[in-house]
């Protein structure tokens, strides 16, 4: 329950500050158009920031998609190593143990 509640926290934050700069990009984007009225200039900037926060959201789904691949791939490959380490391992006690076995013979 606590990493659920961290991991929450986490994600609190992240959005609060990725909508934070989205609002600074939408005002810095609006500031050379003049022409704009304030309502104008208020809907240019809810629009941008809106579309920063979708495509920020898209960026983390694909972020989140990649590790969990990455994941797969790296636990497979510890397990694949782990199994050829047993493998050396055995045969190498084996091997020792010939050899005892021939040493006392």
């Amino acid at each position: 329950m606590n990493d659920t509640f961290l991991n929450d926290i986490e994600g609190h934050l992240l959005l609060s500050a990725t909508r934070q700069e989205g609002r600074t990009a939408a005002e810095r984007f609006s500031a050379p158009l003049h022409w704009l009225t304030e309502a104008q200039r208020a809907e240019v900037e809810r629009r941008f920031e809106a579309e920063y926060l979708v495509l920020a959201r898209a960026s983390w789904q694909r972020t989140a998609v990649r590790a969990g691949r990455l994941r797969d791939e790296y636990e497979a490959r510890y397990r694949s190593l782990r199994r050829r380490l047993l493998a050396c391992l055995l045969l190498g006690c084996a091997a020792a143990v010939g050899v005892l076995v021939l040493c006392l013979a």
